[in-house]
């Protein structure tokens, strides 16, 4: 058995020519199914369908939502989510146990970057004594920095990544270039001295872009935000934050 995780940016179009080759010699791919009109597995099936590859939908474990909020402690945080993680584990494994073969994973983005699939995978590789492996996709910081044609960090300087719920302790740490992930909602009122790019559902048709002050981009972006999630049914967004 081969287990491999392949990075598949936005999209069949985000593909490339190593993960296409990864895919197209896999016997089936595992995913997960959220809910009865899950538009990110519609796309899953589309890459799967191009490279004539069997989709094998696995339900979704219920997260605790509660536990995961944007104001709860870190280690709720992290237990809720460690939970979660080992319950799809569980899930992918009676999967791979029934059909056995070589199954791939495909991840949003690229797999190195806020996603569960490495963690998760290693797990079952030793678990099943499968060799595993991953393949880069097109990240959505790679995506932000070309739309709106900038470099994420100043000359020598460095840019720091995180999410949405640690921005706050991040800039009193003393961070003034940020990346930022898994946004939820938008409280960046206090900090409209700061520059954004913004950028929702990057390399999809649903695609949105805004840029300025914080303090005069924003209701711009939040109507665009709306705009996104309109036109997709889901949003995912990343921006640049950075210190005037």
């Amino acid at each position: 058995m081969r287990l491999r995780i392949l990075g598949i940016g936005m999209g069949l179009h985000h593909l490339t020519r190593e993960v296409a080759e990864a895919l197209s010699r896999s016997d089936y791919v595992v995913a997960t199914r959220k809910g009865p009109d899950d538009q990110l597995l519609a796309v899953r099936q589309t890459v799967c369908d191009a490279y004539g590859v069997e989709l094998v939908e696995v339900e979704d474990p219920e997260r605790d939502r509660v536990s995961t909020g944007s104001t709860t402690a870190d280690a709720d945080y992290g237990r809720a989510v460690g939970d979660w993680h080992a319950a799809r584990l569980d899930a992918f494994e009676a999967v791979l146990r029934e059909r056995g073969g070589d199954a791939a994973f495909l991840v949003w983005g690229d797999p190195a970057l806020y996603d569960s699939m490495i963690r998760i995978v290693g797990g079952l590789a030793e678990r099943l004594g499968a060799e595993w492996d991953v393949l880069p996709g097109i990240s959505a910081p790679q995506l932000l920095a070309a739309r709106h044609r900038i470099v994420l960090h100043e000359v020598g300087q460095p840019v720091h990544v995180t999410t949405a719920r640690r921005l706050r302790d991040d800039i009193a740490a003393g961070q003034r270039n940020l990346v930022v992930f898994l946004t939820g909602s938008l409280d960046l009122d206090d900090l409209g001295d700061w520059s954004i790019w913004w950028g929702a559902n990057l390399g999809t048709a649903a695609e949105e872009l805004v840029a300025g002050r914080v303090r005069d981009a924003l209701p711009t972006l939040l109507a665009a935000r709306e705009r996104a999630k309109a036109a997709a049914g889901w949003v995912m967004d990343v921006y640049l934050l950075r210190a005037p």
